[in-house]
């Protein structure tokens, strides 16, 4: 080392961001207490003091937050989750002056474990927002090591140290088979989501824990990966099936939407023949024949209370609490009575 060290070698020898040195000195910010001892060894073994006019300035900040996406760039794009999410996020932080820093890793687990230490090493972001949450998300003691602030968008399955800005899954698959119930039908199947990822568990478990509510017989499951590809196959695989479902829920609007045009394609009308609900809404929902009857969540309002968040904890907030969003269910088109036996 050349000089005198820096917060920067600081952060680098000691794993963690510029962020988590600053908290760890100033007591602000929720990192852990074994983060917080390796950071003031370090600093003690490098030699480094802030001085006063350091600490008078935020030269540690780097006033951007980071999204991984560990998907394929194809399925991204595919997802009408993740624009207007992205933006209600661009929105809020530009508001704050923050800046967004977003990156597709290409490869599995360790790939994209490296991209979250080289953001954080190379002291890039001051907090992240972790999507795709998944059954016991190493990510999550990732960042904790790394002294990294972050937000979970959607409820982990494990105990977690900070914030969760989520959606209740639970009540959204209720609302769509009680509203299917309501009409009477008794054959209900779902196609879901990818089971890799916590929400998609959690839906398919409230999926069977609504039908032994309405006392239905347990539902046929399809699983998915919320593409529209993913969506004719599997209501493909559902009118093959003897008897078939007289409904579907499908985990997304552009899943459900392509679903019914497999159903025209092979002469079943929608939902004369068979009803179908989308669990995540689509803005083209209420223009397709027929419209489709879906789950709506404010996605851009989720986008936004996700960056808010993560902005309260960098700036040590001690008031981070989670946030849990409400749905409402909008009845359209392709729902209706199941037709006589």
């Amino acid at each position: 080392m050349q000089g005198r060290p820096t917060i920067n070698d600081v952060a680098q020898a000691a794993g963690v961001s510029k962020s988590a040195v600053s908290y760890a000195l100033s007591g602000r910010g929720r990192i852990g207490a074994e983060t917080r001892e390796r950071v003031l060894a370090v600093a003690a073994e490098l030699g480094w003091q802030p001085s006063q006019q350091a600490r008078g300035l935020s030269s540690s900040r780097t006033y951007a937050v980071g999204l991984v996406f560990a998907r394929p760039a194809e399925l991204i794009g595919a997802d009408p989750f993740f624009a207007p999410f992205i933006a209600g996020v661009e929105a809020e932080l530009s508001h704050h002056k923050y800046a967004l820093l977003s990156q597709v890793i290409v490869g599995g687990e360790a790939e994209e474990e490296e991209g979250y230490r080289r953001l954080v090493s190379g002291g890039r972001v001051d907090g992240m927002i972790l999507t795709d949450l998944r059954d016991f998300d190493p990510r999550i003691g990732l960042l904790r090591d790394l002294g990294m602030p972050y937000v979970a968008v959607g409820r982990p399955m494990q105990a977690i140290d900070g914030p969760a800005v989520s959606n209740d899954d639970s009540a959204s698959v209720t609302s769509a088979v009680d509203h299917l119930a309501d009409l009477g039908h008794q054959r209900i199947a779902q196609v879901s989501g990818s089971r890799a990822l916590v929400h998609g568990l959690e839906r398919e478990r409230a999926f069977h824990r609504a039908l032994a509510a309405r006392g239905l017989y347990a539902g046929t499951v399809i699983p998915g990966d919320f593409t529209g590809q993913s969506g004719a196959e599997g209501m493909s695989a559902l009118l093959g099936l003897s008897p078939r479902p007289t409904a579907v829920i499908f985990a997304n609007g552009l899943m459900a939407i392509a679903g019914m045009q497999e159903a025209a394609r092979q002469g079943v009308s929608v939902p004369a023949d068979i009803s179908v609900v989308a669990l995540d809404d689509n803005p083209i929902a209420p223009f397709v024949t027929p419209a489709l009857t879906a789950v709506h969540t404010d996605v851009l309002l989720w986008g936004s209370l996700s960056a808010r968040t993560i902005m309260a904890w960098i700036e040590g907030e001690s008031d981070t609490s989670d946030v849990t969003l409400t749905s409402e269910l909008v009845v359209r088109g392709s729902t209706a009575p199941p037709p006589s036996p």
